[in-house]
């Protein structure tokens, strides 16, 4: 005699009759949030919707960029302050250090706006 179900056959129906199990959970999810529109709105199709995801996607990214470029002042500076204590370097090497910092996040923050500003 012949088996109907192979064991593909039989894993096939496993998945199915899973699927089917956890289908009324989804009636269950209506406490999720809602998708948001992009930040310049919906506009008039689904490709401006797209290009409206995309600049908020690029604002992220450029947010990203600019904390990055925070943390890295932060450790460079965090590195000279503790060469201080070594006397490997001076207070004025440190001050140097977080006044070129900052200079850099500010100017790196315009780069950004600019760039963004384009789109």
């Amino acid at each position: 005699m012949k088996h109907l179900l192979s064991p593909a056959r039989l894993a096939q129906h496993a998945v199915l009759a899973m699927d089917l199990a956890t289908l009324p959970a989804l009636s269950f999810a209506q406490g999720l949030p809602q998708l948001e529109n992009p930040s310049r709105g919906t506009g008039g199709g689904i490709m401006e919707t797209i290009r409206n995801y995309g600049y908020d996607i690029v604002l992220l990214v450029a947010l990203l960029v600019v904390a990055s470029m925070f943390i890295g002042v932060c450790y460079h500076a965090y590195g000279t302050y503790a060469e201080i204590h070594n006397g490997k370097k001076t207070w004025g090497q440190f001050g140097l250090t977080v006044a070129v910092g900052a200079v850099l996040l500010v100017i790196g923050i315009w780069l950004l706006t600019e760039a963004t500003g384009i789109l």
